[in-house]
């Protein structure tokens, strides 16, 4: 699940630097599109929760796996595959809310990593 120790750390981008050919240029376009697309993500997978849908809840976590493994913090995409899996299983249900409740909170911080990773590409540049 979620690693707070990880909070405290700065993001191993070396996933993302990969597949940028290392350009801050492009790794900074990632960054935002992130920090733009992720709360209509959380969104989505509130609404799916809420409805108790959980083959769409299932959807929507596995929409966003990938994009936690981008910036660095695999522990939010298995955070996320576990949702996926319980949802899709219909397994374990009514704790959904609560893992969602952890990665609603957990992106917050997410957030200043990632703008703490961001200040210091725009350095390189």
């Amino acid at each position: 699940m979620l690693d707070l120790e990880k909070n405290k750390l700065p993001l191993d981008l070396s996933y993302l630097s990969e597949m940028s050919g290392d350009s801050p240029e492009f790794m900074i376009e990632m960054i935002d599109m992130f920090k733009q697309q992720t709360p209509i993500y959380l969104d989505d997978l509130k609404n799916a929760i809420d409805a108790q849908d959980w083959s769409r809840t299932a959807s929507c976590a596995h929409k966003m796996k990938p994009t936690f493994s981008y910036v660095g913090r695999d522990d939010a995409k298995e955070h996320m595959q576990w949702i996926e899996h319980h949802a899709r299983d219909q397994q374990d249900v009514e704790e959904i809310p609560g893992k969602y409740s952890e990665v609603k909170e957990f992106v917050n911080v997410l957030y200043q990593q990632l703008d703490d990773a961001k200040a210091e590409l725009s350095k390189r540049l």
